[in-house]
C-alpha cells in the first residue's frame, strides 16, 4: 500500500498537476478572498475571521479534486496497465487505499499554504490576535473530512470509466450532490421535521456543524462511514473488473 501511496503522490509532482492543482486553488481562493469585490471579501466582509474562506473552499475543491481522481483509475484502464496493477501481489483494497491517501496527501500539501491566511486574519483585528482559532481548527478539521469523502467520491467515478473527462463530470455531480443536492432538495419540504432530515443526507449540514467546532460523533461518523462506503464500491469495481 505505501508503494501505491509514494507512486501516487510523487506522480502529482513529477507532472504538472499537483502544481496546477495548488497554483489555481490558491488563485481563486486568494483572489476571491483579498481582490475580488464580493460576498467573499474579508476586507469588505468587515470581520477578522476566515468564516468566508471555509465557505469558499467546498466550491474550489469540488472542482479540483475530481481533477486529480479522473485519472487515477480511468487513465489506468485506457493505457492498459490496470491489469497489470491489478496483478501486483497487493489486494484491491490497499490499491485503493494507497490511491486515496495519495489524493488525500496532494490535498493535504495545498492546505498548508493557506494557514497564511490565518496569520493574516490574525493581525487584521481592531485587536490582533483576536482570533477564534478553536473555530479555525475545527474548521481546518472538517474541510480535511470533506476533502477526503470527495476524494471517495472521485476515485469510484473514476473506476467506471476509462474516459477522464467522464470521469470528471460524474465525480463533480457526485460530490455536489452530496454537497448541495440535499440542502436543495430539503427546501422543497414544509414540513420542518422532513426538511431537516433530508438536509443532513447532505454533506454540507455536517461540515458546517464541524466549522463552528462542535465536535460530535454524528458528523466524524458520516463522513468515515460515507467515505468508506464510496472506497468499498471502488474496490468492489476493480474486483469485477480483475475477473
Amino acid at each position: 500500500m505505501f508503494a501505491v501511496f509514494k507512486k501516487e503522490f510523487s506522480s502529482f509532482f513529477s507532472s504538472p498537476v499537483g502544481y496546477l492543482v495548488m497554483g489555481i486553488f490558491l488563485v481563486i481562493t486568494g483572489l476571491f478572498l483579498w481582490v475580488f469585490r464580493g460576498p467573499f471579501n474579508i476586507i469588505d466582509y468587515g470581520f477578522a475571521d476566515l468564516s468566508l474562506f471555509f465557505l469558499l473552499a467546498p466550491w474550489a475543491f469540488l472542482l479540483l479534486i475530481p481533477a486529480v481522481c479522473m485519472r487515477s483509475f480511468a487513465e489506468e484502464r485506457k493505457l492498459g496497465t490496470l491489469e497489470l496493477l491489478l496483478s501486483r501481489p497487493v489486494s484491491t483494497g490497499r490499491l485503493v487505499l494507497g490511491k486515496f491517501l495519495g489524493v488525500c496527501a496532494l490535498i493535504g500539501v495545498t492546505l498548508l499554504p493557506t494557514l497564511l491566511y490565518v496569520l493574516a486574519v490574525h493581525q487584521l483585528g481592531a485587536t490582533a490576535g483576536n482570533l477564534d482559532t478553536g473555530l479555525v481548527w475545527g474548521s481546518y478539521a472538517g474541510l480535511l473530512l470533506l476533502m477526503g469523502l470527495y476524494a471517495a467520491i472521485g476515485l469510484f467515478a473514476s473506476s467506471l470509466t476509462e474516459n477522464q473527462i467522464a470521469a470528471f463530470m460524474l465525480a463533480v455531480a457526485g460530490c455536489f450532490l452530496f454537497y448541495q443536492g440535499f440542502d436543495s432538495l430539503a427546501t422543497l419540504f414544509p414540513d420542518g421535521g422532513t426538511a431537516l432530515f433530508i438536509r443532513e443526507l447532505g454533506i454540507r449540514a455536517h461540515y458546517e456543524a464541524i466549522g463552528q467546532g462542535i465536535v460530535d460523533s454524528r458528523d466524524l461518523l458520516y463522513f468515515i462511514s460515507l467515505g468508506v462506503f464510496f472506497l468499498f464500491l471502488t474496490t468492489r469495481r476493480l474486483n469485477a473488473y480483475r475477473q
